[in-house]
């Protein structure tokens, strides 16, 4: 007998005495549930195919078309020179999430939620989703197994190198990343600014603040404080404070390595940089942002905070990313007040903010 002929209870002889594969008899209750189990894990399973339709409809600007209201799968084939039956498949999937919804007619348009994958949305999103669905960054996910048995990235195994040095050498992923990144702080920004009380007065280094947009919006609201963009060069060549009038004449870039020092401050930012690098080499960046403080002054650093619990947080998942991708990790509250503590600081307390990232002050202790 084939195995889609099995009876209704799922078994190959026998029918209703229930077997969970050879252990004995199975309650019914207990084989409805076996059932819902494997079936709940098969869906899991295949979610992955989720984020590849996210990534199919960003990458053809599938978004951009649907501006002015609801098209057909054969309208927006034409304007994204795509194969209409295929894009209203990928249209159809996102539509069981929110991202675009299905009328009556077979229309897509795009619901509320599916706003920022339009190019020219406010803080769009687009340019984040191709960044976080990017090959370098998928792979590795493929290959996380491997994190488990070796302690070890799964990137370098499959590209020879670490991630870093990769982005290095591939100017294409490099520049991916860098404006995927951008894209993916941009809404995180403003709210992160507004929600710390900064000091009136001092220089704000953004230590690895790629292009700026943190220091920006830290600057716009505190007419006071001068900033110091610190990233590398090639980094730094992409950097947008010099298009902000309201922040003239109260920045300055500098390029460097973090590894090795930072310029004198009053205020450290170290946003979303800190859980790229194991406690070794985190260390490191916190021991010379603490050397290179003034008096007085105060380390901030801007990360997700890893909530105790099984409630769903993006930094449970962001975590499994580290693990695969990099050699970092996202950290909780304990596992910063102790890095903190190697390092000669204390922290002082946690601010949140109303994204999924989270301030940690730390002061020299």
């Amino acid at each position: 007998m084939r195995q889609d002929e099995s009876n209704e209870h799922g078994q190959d002889g026998g029918a209703g005495s229930g077997s969970d594969g050879g252990t004995g008899p199975v309650a019914p209750d207990a084989e409805a549930r076996a059932r819902r189990s494997a079936s709940f894990l098969i869906d899991e399973a295949l979610g992955f195919l989720y984020p590849a339709a996210l990534r199919a409809a960003a990458d053809v600007k599938v978004a951009d078309h649907l501006v002015d209201g609801p098209r057909s799968p054969a309208d927006l084939a034409a304007a994204t020179g795509t194969h209409a039956p295929n894009l209203y498949r990928v249209l159809r999937l996102l539509a069981t999430r929110g991202v675009v919804a299905e009328d009556e007619q077979g229309r897509f348009a795009l619901t509320e939620a599916g706003q920022a994958l339009r190019s020219d949305a406010p803080y769009s999103a687009r340019t984040a989703v191709l960044m976080l669905t990017d090959r370098t960054m998928w792979l590795p996910g493929n290959e996380m197994s491997r994190c488990l048995t070796e302690d070890t990235s799964a990137f370098d195994a499959l590209f020879g190198m670490p991630f870093f040095e990769h982005f290095a050498q591939d100017e294409r992923t490099a520049a991916v990343f860098h404006v995927g990144m951008a894209a993916m702080s941009d809404a995180e920004n403003a709210p992160i600014a507004a929600a710390y009380d900064f000091p009136a007065t001092g220089t704000v280094v953004d230590v690895g603040g790629g292009h700026g947009g943190l220091l920006l919006e830290v600057l716009r609201r505190h007419r006071g404080l001068d900033g110091v963009l610190y990233d590398q060069s090639h980094v730094l060549a992409g950097h947008r404070l010099a298009a902000e009038e309201a922040v003239a004449g109260r920045w300055a870039v500098a390029d460097g390595d973090f590894f090795a020092d930072v310029p004198p401050g009053d205020v450290y930012l170290i946003k979303r940089i800190l859980h790229d690098w194991d406690d070794e080499r985190s260390a490191v960046v916190l021991a010379n942002c603490r050397r290179a403080l003034r008096p007085g002054g105060r380390i901030l650093i801007v990360d997700a905070v890893v909530p105790p619990g099984n409630a769903p947080h993006q930094a449970k998942a962001l975590d499994l990313m580290m693990m695969a991708s990099l050699v970092g990790r996202e950290r909780t509250e304990a596992d910063f007040a102790a890095l903190c503590e190697a390092t000669g600081l204390r922290l002082s307390r946690v601010v949140p903010t109303p994204t999924v990232l989270s301030v940690v002050e730390a002061v020299v202790a």
